[in-house]
């Protein structure tokens, strides 16, 4: 059985916000990802079921294609799409839930209008350090995801049992995106108790695995050979590597949004591997690289991306950017291996 995650007050507290609100509104962050959505979805068929209500949910900008299968997603409102008719809910509202970001920097352009809503907010994270004022924050930066948080939440409130596959899919699927198919930050029993319980609400794992993992274009296919033998840069001294995905090679091989998700995970196959850096140029922003890390047992990846790319996340994924031509960004890539020689063991 689970722990719970929240004292009985804040449980209390929990409730108590959602019975008192009609208006309820679910934002992630930026980009957002498997557990991003995941979790804003799941939650919002928890309030949908369990407490009567019809939350909205709002992202900042597109989500991959590969993700564009999810149930309910076809409710999602999208910020940059639809700016006005947000920034009018998230001011009128009378909830948020702010899930998957530990501060309101994470949503871009949205920031302004979730910094100045009056309505109180829950905060639902796993990262570090979370800094968004809410009346309760659920932060928990050892679990596997967002979405076992979701799950947990559920479970402690005893809403588990109403659940149907509108919840347990995006749950799943957010918790498998998080853990790369359940490779990393995924040793808890309890990730796999509640795998269990998922799996009682006749979830296809399976299909969910191959919506994500083997749903791309013949482009992206073609890319990631393009990656493999033409981009990647090997430091077999440091057992690190970095590769370039500029926005000649972008528009080359047509990408589009989730195109070079994952891409990042395949040098970490080379034996002895424990960085790998991913560099990608911003198909629309001049001198905007953004920057994925990825790596093994107790290398820091995390720590690197806040010394040296502007970023953070967790011990074996993180990512940043950097405002600078490709160039530059390669040279800070090397500064920061460098730096890091003794821990990467070269």
């Amino acid at each position: 059985m689970l722990n719970d995650i929240i004292t009985k007050e804040q449980q209390e507290l929990l409730t108590r916000l959602i019975q008192e609100s009609e208006s309820i509104v679910c934002v992630c962050h930026q980009n957002p990802d498997g557990d991003a959505l995941g979790a804003s979805l799941g939650w919002a068929e928890y309030l949908r079921v369990a407490h009567k209500k019809e939350p909205q949910v709002i992202i900042p900008d597109q989500y991959p294609d590969y993700l564009q299968w999810l149930p309910n997603s076809e409710k999602i409102i999208r910020y940059d799409k639809h700016r006005e008719g947000c920034d009018w809910a998230l001011q009128h509202c009378d909830l948020v839930f702010c899930l998957d970001f530990n501060t309101t920097g994470r949503v871009a352009e949205m920031k302004e209008a979730l910094d100045n809503s009056p309505a109180p907010k829950v905060l639902i994270d796993h990262h570090l350090d979370p800094d968004v004022p809410a009346q309760l924050t659920v932060s928990k930066p050892e679990a596997s995801s967002t979405c076992e948080l979701v799950f947990r939440l559920v479970w402690q409130l005893g809403g588990f049992e109403q659940m149907t596959k509108h919840f347990a899919v995006p749950v799943y699927c957010g918790m498998m995106t998080d853990t790369g198919a359940f490779t990393y930050n995924s040793d808890s029993c309890d990730v796999y108790f509640i795998i269990s319980q998922l799996l009682t609400k006749h979830i296809n794992k399976d299909r969910i695995y191959r919506n994500v993992y083997h749903n791309f274009s013949e482009n992206r296919l073609r890319l990631t050979g393009y990656m493999l033998y033409h981009s990647l840069v090997v430091d077999a001294k440091h057992h690190a590597s970095y590769f370039t995905l500029t926005r000649d090679v972008l528009k080359k091989f047509h990408f589009v949004k989730g195109d070079a998700e994952g891409l990042v995970n395949m040098p970490l196959q080379i034996k002895g591997h424990r960085l790998s850096i991913s560099l990608r140029e911003d198909t629309e922003k001049e001198n905007l690289i953004w920057v994925s890390l990825r790596s093994v047992d107790q290398f820091p990846c995390n720590k690197m991306a806040a010394q040296f790319f502007n970023g953070g996340g967790h011990l074996n994924a993180s990512g940043g950017k950097l405002n600078c031509s490709m160039d530059e960004a390669v040279a800070v890539v090397k500064q920061a291996i460098e730096a890091y020689k003794d821990l990467l063991g070269g």
